[in-house]
């Protein structure tokens, strides 16, 4: 059960398995755990008592054993574009964050995982944060729960996110068990009853994990690429270095293989200025990505204080696009959303937390910004 253990539990994250599983151990019938997870995900209800089609004799036990308990919103800042971005304190004190993007015909959720990340790709304002623990399930679809809870549902949809991306802060697949068991709360259909095509797992590239994952999820895929060849990528991302292209790229013919995604996979890329964004680069990651379904979602880097890295020109970033597209790939430049409430992943936290080892963190990577420039040329 990918649940917290101590006592009360926190049902938030539980998924209806886990609940059947729970009742069962109680003496409970199966509807039971169908009941709970229409009143916390559909209805928004933590009150046990307000469960009125629920027996009082369950409804009493819940409330001595167990609890409901959401994460804190300890500041939240609206974009001039309508982004929502939260951070949300946890009960331990770290803090999360959140970002709800609204576009034409939907609404993007960014969810968290874990809190900070310990992958340490350079270019990546959560990276410089270090890394705390996993969040439990409950922290995760937490976070679905208050932004379905807390905006108003856009003219002509009945609910306000009807996309949600695992894209904030932390690596989604180092988090599994928990990850797993959320997304099993996003697409049941007693739940929040999301597509599966409308919930996308990213990955750095932890490639054991990621052939697990097809085994519980027929999820969207979007892999955080961010590198053509695997020396410029042992440094930007360093995962690299214990799982090489090859075998990343194979494995994403697995999952697709596995699961029959017809969209394929989404291949993120952060352009840096002279670092991973000239040509020999685009032809090289044309080369790489042959053969496999998906696109690519070029992302011009978003500066944060103290970043070694800058951000390409316009004229550098559509070149990039145009030698991608020219090559058969459909090939997207993310724009920046709410770009003047924090640009980057994790800035906002940032403001709330001054973590202690981020100065050491950022000389670290100045060092090293030289001989990545030399190797990329």
């Amino acid at each position: 059960m990918a649940v917290e253990t101590s006592s009360p539990r926190n049902l938030l994250g539980y998924s209806r398995k886990d609940l059947v599983e729970l009742f069962g151990q109680w003496g409970e019938p199966r509807f039971r755990a169908t009941q709970l997870v229409k009143w916390m995900h559909q209805r928004g209800v933590t009150d046990f008592d307000a469960m009125t089609d629920v027996s009082r004799k369950l409804r009493e036990r819940l409330a001595r054993e167990t609890r409901i308990q959401l994460p804190e919103i300890a500041l939240e800042k609206t974009s001039d574009d309508g982004t929502v971005k939260w951070v949300l304190r946890l009960e331990d004190g770290n803090a999360i964050e959140t970002v709800y993007i609204p576009e034409a015909g939907r609404g993007t959720l960014c969810v968290s995982s874990q809190v900070g990340c310990a992958l340490d790709c350079t270019f990546c304002s959560t990276a410089q944060q270090g890394f705390n623990r996993n969040l439990t399930s409950a922290e995760i679809i937490g976070q679905v729960w208050l932004a379905m809870q807390r905006l108003p549902a856009p003219e002509g949809r009945s609910r306000p996110v009807t996309n949600v991306v695992l894209m904030g802060m932390g690596e989604p697949l180092a988090n599994f068990e928990a990850v797993v068991s959320a997304l099993q709360l996003m697409i049941d259909d007693n739940a929040y009853g999301l597509s599966r095509r409308r919930v996308t797992v990213s990955t750095s590239g932890l490639v054991p994990a990621l052939d697990r994952l097809s085994e519980h999820t027929d999820a969207a895929l979007a892999v955080s690429l961010h590198a053509p060849n695997d020396e410029l990528r042992d440094r930007l991302v360093p995962i690299n270095r214990k799982y090489p292209l090859a075998q990343l790229m194979d494995s994403c013919r697995r999952y697709v293989e596995a699961t029959g995604a017809h969209s394929g996979v989404t291949f993120e890329y952060v352009l840096l200025a002279g670092v991973n964004d000239r040509p020999e680069h685009a032809n090289q990651l044309a080369a790489l990505l042959r053969g496999i379904p998906g696109k690519i979602n070029l992302i011009p880097f978003n500066p944060f204080p103290g970043a070694p890295f800058a951000r390409p020109d316009e004229a550098s970033v559509l070149a990039f696009e145009r030698r991608l597209q020219k090559a058969g790939y459909v090939t997207t430049v993310r724009r920046t959303r709410g770009d003047d409430i924090d640009a980057a992943c994790g800035q906002l936290v940032g403001q709330v937390e001054d973590r202690t080892n981020r100065g050491m963190r950022m000389i670290r990577l100045h060092a090293e910004l030289p001989q990545v420039n030399r190797r990329a040329s």
